[in-house]
Parts: C-alpha cells; sequence; structure tokens
C-alpha cells in the first residue's frame, strides 16, 4: 500500500497505529520534545521492522515538517524557528477563521459531539492530565473541521496542531489550559446558537491568544528515552481522521 506521496505505508497491526503515527502521537503528547533524536536502528529494534521502513516513516513526517533529518547526524523531531512558529499559527488562523465563515452550522449531532470533548476537557483539566489535556485541547479544533465536514482542513490541522505543540514547546509561556477550555466553550455555545461568524472571530481571538504569548523559552535537555516516549499511555488518544459517535 502506498500513500498520497507515493511512499509505502509499513504493515501495522489492525487497528494500531503506524511508525509515523506512534511518533505523531508522542509529540502530540509532549513526550517527544522538539530537537528529540530519532534513531533509524532503534526505531528499527522497537517496533520489530526494518530500517527501511523506518526510514520510509520519517520521510512521511518530514514531508508534514514534524521531523528533519540532518547530513550525518540522523533525524531528530523539529525544533521551528521564531519565525516558522509566526506563521504556523497564522496558518491555523486563517484556516479555522475561514472554515468557518464559509461552514453551515453543524446539527444537534454535531453539537453533541462537540459538548462531549468539552466535558472530556473539563475532566482532564480536574485530573491534572497534562499531556492528555495537551492532546484533547487540540483535538477539538480536529473535531471541529470534521463536524463542519471538511476532511481536508482536519487533516491539515491535525499536522498544524502537531507543529503547535513544538512551537508552544520553544517559545509559549505556560497558558492556564481552563483558559483555552472556556474559549472553546464560547466557541461552541456560537455555533449551537448558529451564529458562524461569532464562532469565527472567537476562533480568532483564540489563536491570537497563542501567538501574543510567543517568547524565547530556555533550552531544555530533548534526550528522550525514545521506548517510553513512543508507548502510547493508558489514557492518551490520537487524534483521529475517522468521525467518533
Amino acid at each position: 500500500m502506498q500513500d498520497a506521496a507515493g511512499i509505502p505505508s509499513e504493515p501495522t497491526l489492525p487497528g494500531s497505529p503506524g511508525i509515523d503515527g506512534r511518533i505523531m502521537d508522542a509529540v502530540l503528547a509532549g513526550r517527544l520534545r522538539p530537537g528529540s533524536r530519532l534513531g533509524e536502528h532503534q526505531l528499527a529494534t522497537l517496533f520489530a521492522v526494518s530500517r527501511t521502513l523506518v526510514r520510509e516513516a520519517l520521510i512521511r513526517l518530514a514531508v508534514r515538517r514534524i521531523v528533519r533529518v540532518s547530513t550525518r547526524r540522523g533525524w531528530f523531531v523539529m525544533e521551528p524557528s521564531p519565525l516558522e512558529a509566526r506563521e504556523t499559527l497564522e496558518a491555523r488562523c486563517a484556516l479555522e477563521y475561514g472554515m468557518l465563515t464559509m461552514a453551515t452550522p453543524p446539527g444537534p449531532a454535531g453539537i453533541a459531539r462537540l459538548r462531549d470533548h468539552l466535558r472530556h476537557e473539563q475532566r482532564l483539566l480536574t485530573a491534572g492530565d497534562a499531556a492528555e489535556r495537551s492532546v484533547q485541547l487540540g483535538n477539538f479544533h480536529v473535531h471541529l473541521a470534521e463536524i463542519l465536514g471538511n476532511r481536508i482542513a482536519a487533516e491539515m490541522l491535525r499536522d498544524l496542531t502537531a507543529r503547535t505543540m513544538l512551537i508552544s514547546a520553544l517559545y509559549q509561556a505556560p497558558r492556564d489550559a481552563a483558559a483555552s477550555a472556556a474559549e472553546h466553550v464560547l466557541i461552541v455555545d456560537a455555533l449551537a446558537a448558529g451564529e458562524m461568524l461569532r464562532a469565527a472571530s472567537i476562533m480568532r481571538d483564540h489563536l491570537r491568544h497563542v501567538a501574543t504569548m510567543l517568547q524565547p523559552a530556555p533550552r531544555r535537555e530533548p534526550l528522550v528515552a525514545l521506548p517510553q516516549a513512543l508507548t502510547p499511555g493508558a489514557t492518551t488518544r490520537r487524534m483521529s481522521l475517522i468521525p467518533q459517535e
């Protein structure tokens, strides 16, 4: 099987994410930080596959600008520059604002799904699960695109959200996660009222809040134990592009 770029997809167990999916999950959950080294031999051993399959997965992630390759040094999780950070957030703002202004209001089933996701965010805020909380705060935007019927935007937002996680790790001061969750509630309230322009305006302000908090952060040691980072946690859920019931 080949993906859209013509690169063969690696075989996986039914229902389990592939190598690139597991790396993406670890990035989204903050278990793999910017600059983390991804050794081909170590990954091949960890996943019990050939280095060729590992390299193909890393190439797919490089196309999505989640990892990069350095001559003679190997593969690393991307470290976005300040310019790339700002451009990524501007791209998200343009995509999500435009998507909301052009879409029709979601129906009751879509609103119910978003409300359920908001309740999940609140449970994670209460539980203090920072990694899963970050994943699900980003997952809200992917779910929203799905519910509005734009699967292309959902796929683009999954990659942009992963890049945002890398940006946050490098440049964003800790922000009260409750503030992000509260803004999600305002967006859903506007959608439920059928006020798409108001929802778009709240979304624009929501993403601008993130952009205004970008600042250089102290460099932290990116070295991690890959087996630990790439082992899915018991509570970690992927940013699925398949609509959930």
